[in-house]
């Protein structure tokens, strides 16, 4: 049996991505998943990686699997989102910090509206791509269709708006407290590499060269537009992630109006605010497949940490 390049090419993901994979989880562990969406993606992305590689491995014992074909096809094409996911989470944290002192043109809500259209993108993007895995089996021919069109303009769309939020930070970021600037700079340097896999997303989807087929395209244009692109911007972020120091949570607790006397202080790390709104593009991953696995992995590992702090005390 000979391996081709692209099957070398999947071989070499699976490689890389196990430890990324195992340095998003205790990302997770260590900063919480309340304020870390953007190691949460890199989870996400990881396993995207690991599990198309395999699929197209698969393919050498099965190679007139459409289901193959075009679940690594998906798996490929999916991977811009969370990275620019990711970047909006480390924004996110970066707003939150420096509206501890100062104010800000570009807010939480703001980020969480560009998550939307990503989001809505992504799923446009997975539902064409069964659709045109669909025509696949049937033309021999992968052609992405109008929803693989629509979620790809969104992305561009949400694309840009990331842009504008990252300028708009910038003039707030001196008043970052120390290190979580390191933040800002990740985002700035990663952008580059974000850019091209969104040009490659572009042509693969758009156009109808065959260097740019998610199936039948150039392993060397994959490789080069979108695979290296995709595990740079996982190094950069993740390595600023091992370097930042965890967020202490502040417990909030409501306090019912007219409960207590208004010349009575506020005990120290108590606020009238209730909890946070969860973050709605983790309420809407927890109801995928994926992010119900990611969920419970780390989930078990919280609540063998919690039990851990407990006997220590």
């Amino acid at each position: 049996m000979t391996l081709t390049y692209r099957n070398g090419v999947s071989i070499g993901e699976i490689i890389l991505y196990i430890p990324a994979l195992a340095i998003a989880i205790f990302l997770c562990i260590k900063h919480g998943f309340g304020r870390s969406s953007g190691w949460y993606f890199m989870i996400v992305l990881s396993l995207a990686r690991i599990i198309g590689a395999a699929m197209e491995l698969a393919t050498i014992s099965s190679p007139t699997s459409v289901s193959l074909y075009t679940g690594s096809a998906i798996l490929t094409n999916v991977g811009f989102s969370p990275l620019v996911l990711a970047a909006l989470g480390l924004l996110s944290r970066l707003i939150d910090n420096i509206r501890k002192t100062h104010k800000t043109i570009v807010d939480v809500r703001m980020l969480r509206v560009i998550e939307l259209i990503i989001f809505i993108g992504l799923i446009l993007g997975i539902v064409g791509g069964v659709d045109a895995g669909s025509d696949f089996s049937k033309t021999g021919r992968y052609v992405p269709g109008s929803l693989n069109k629509a979620g790809t303009s969104l992305l561009v769309v949400g694309f840009g708006f990331i842009i504008i939020a990252v300028v708009l930070t910038s003039f707030a970021t001196p008043h970052a407290e120390q290190g979580e600037h390191r933040l800002f700079y990740a985002v700035i340097v990663a952008l580059p590499f974000l850019t091209a896999r969104l040009v490659y997303s572009c042509f693969s989807t758009f156009t109808r060269n065959k260097n740019f087929n998610l199936i039948t395209g150039n392993t060397t244009v994959l490789l080069c537009l979108a695979l290296l692109e995709e595990l740079a911007v996982v190094i950069i972020f993740e390595g600023v992630g091992l370097t930042l120091k965890k967020v202490e949570k502040i417990e909030h607790v409501h306090v019912p109006v007219g409960s207590r006397d208004s010349s009575e202080p506020i005990a120290q790390g108590q606020s009238e605010v209730g909890p946070k709104k969860e973050n709605m593009g983790m309420k809407i991953f927890k109801h995928t497949i994926l992010g119900r696995v990611v969920l419970s992995f780390v989930g078990n590992n919280d609540a063998k940490h919690d039990v851990e702090m407990q006997g220590q005390k």
